[in-house]
């Protein structure tokens, strides 16, 4: 590695971030982290923070999980890699194909696909959704339906359905027939009231409409995130995700659950969708998966979409899709370690109390702080959403967000802003006292912001 003077020189000089404009990046250059050990961070000068980002996500387990790393290590020596194209696998995807089909039963999904990331198990659920339709002999259904406020990754399929204008609009023209309805967003909706239970069902009441106008036999999937997370961490009311599930049965068309970011434990419950109670006919992981150690992700397949394409004895049949990196021997150890460590540690419960014990630390701060206007989460994915104004609801000024994102960092605590949000998604191992730590240090940022 390079000399410290080195590495701070080039930051951001010979790199462009994503989700980052190249020239402000190289204006303030990014924060270099340099180790990883338990839930803390230590950037190149020496700090050390809790990482109350996790990642992106994706470090369930934190960064000193001993069996991941040496899982890692032994398939490495072993086979460093092979293709899955056509006639060829390996034994640890076999394994873990195993261990999925297990894990995930009580969702109804027994089958699995590999990928390299969250934004290719996405684009896989949408091409796979509507070569179904073909194999089902409706090849009209082409069209997708999704959220605003939803994430899906950054391909163009994703990007498409993607609903944020953030991720859409410099690469606009997009994947035609893709049709958006309204977020379950409590605080900000189009429907003058904050009751969750009436937003589901004037969602549901749209959609219905939607399908009306588009007809049913056009429309290929729904896709959505149990808890929508980039978007602002906005937890819909119970009854909606049962709700759209209905629909889509009652017209035929696909539920597809994207949970990059929900499965294995961060909700609270093993996966967002078992949360609320719904079977999907897809669903879309990565991030935790590997527990962020290796790039890696897989789409679950329902057992109704199998069949129709194990059935199936015609070239229609066959899925012309994949990755060079689909099912990396590597990626598939590190998998098999980490769903045996996420379960062995029962993570899905400690986000469940840890989280309970934020969400209740992060109302008392917005008693104590008008900055704020509202607080949202379920598990361990919260988000502060501030304001320059609540009666308003107002939102805060980048450099007042940028201020408490750099005090609550000086006080010992990385969390991430998007917009006028403030989002926390610490390792599901994180203890009653580092919850303490993650509002001490917030405390710190939003009165420094309050001037």
């Amino acid at each position: 590695m390079r000399e410290t003077n080195f590495l701070i020189e080039n930051n951001a000089r010979h790199l462009w971030h994503p989700m980052a404009h190249p020239a402000e990046m190289q204006a303030s250059p990014p924060r270099i982290i340099n180790a990883g050990e338990g839930v803390e961070i230590v950037d190149i000068h020496g700090k050390k923070v809790l990482d109350a980002v996790g990642g992106l996500w994706n470090v369930n387990l934190g960064y000193s999980c001993e069996p991941v790393k040496e899982a890692i290590r032994r398939q490495l020596d072993e086979l460093p890699y092979y293709s899955t194209f056509r006639g060829t696998t390996n034994s640890p995807l076999i394994e873990l194909s195993y261990e999925l089909s297990e894990w995930f039963r009580e969702d109804g999904l027994t089958r699995s696909f590999f990928t390299s990331g969250g934004s290719d198990s996405v684009e896989t659920c949408l091409r796979l959704a509507r070569q179904y339709h073909k194999l089902n002999g409706q090849p009209e259904r082409t069209k997708f339906v999704a959220l605003k406020k939803g994430y899906h990754g950054t391909h163009f399929g994703g990007a498409s359905v993607n609903g944020n204008a953030n991720f859409r609009r410099n690469y606009e023209p997009l994947l035609p027939g893709v049709f958006h309805l309204p977020a379950p967003y409590t605080y900000r909706n189009p429907f003058d009231t904050t009751d969750g239970a009436i937003i589901a069902k004037a969602i549901a009441r749209l959609f219905e409409d939607e399908i009306a106008f588009q007809g049913a036999d056009t429309i290929a999937a729904l896709i959505m995130e149990p808890v929508l997370g980039a978007g602002g961490v906005i937890v819909p009311h119970e009854t909606f995700m049962p709700l759209m599930r209905e629909i889509c049965d009652r017209h035929g068309i696909l539920l597809i659950a994207d949970e990059v970011i929900t499965a294995f434990g961060r909700t609270g419950a093993w996966t967002g969708s078992r949360l609320f109670g719904v079977k999907p006919d897809f669903m879309s992981t990565a991030k935790a998966i590997t527990n962020g150690y290796y790039p890696f992700g897989a789409v679950m397949i329902a057992d109704k979409v199998a069949q129709v394409f194990e059935s199936n004895r015609t070239a229609a049949g066959s899925i012309g899709h994949g990755y060079t990196y689909s099912g990396h021997p590597v990626g598939a150890a590190a998998a098999v370690a980490t769903l045996k460590e996420t379960r062995k540690q029962n993570v899905a419960a400690n986000a469940k109390a840890r989280g309970e014990e934020l969400i209740a630390g992060l109302e008392a701060l917005k008693a104590r702080h008008e900055l704020i206007g509202d607080v949202r989460g379920k598990g361990l994915m919260c988000a502060l959403e501030l304001v320059s104004d609540r009666e308003k609801k107002s939102g805060a000024a980048k450099d007042i967000v940028q201020k408490v994102q750099d005090v609550t960092y000086d006080a010992g605590v990385m969390v991430r802003t998007s917009g006028a949000n403030v989002i926390l998604s610490p390792p599901l191992i994180v203890t009653a006292e580092d919850v303490t730590r993650i509002l001490t240090a917030l405390d710190a940022g939003l009165s420094a912001a309050r001037g």
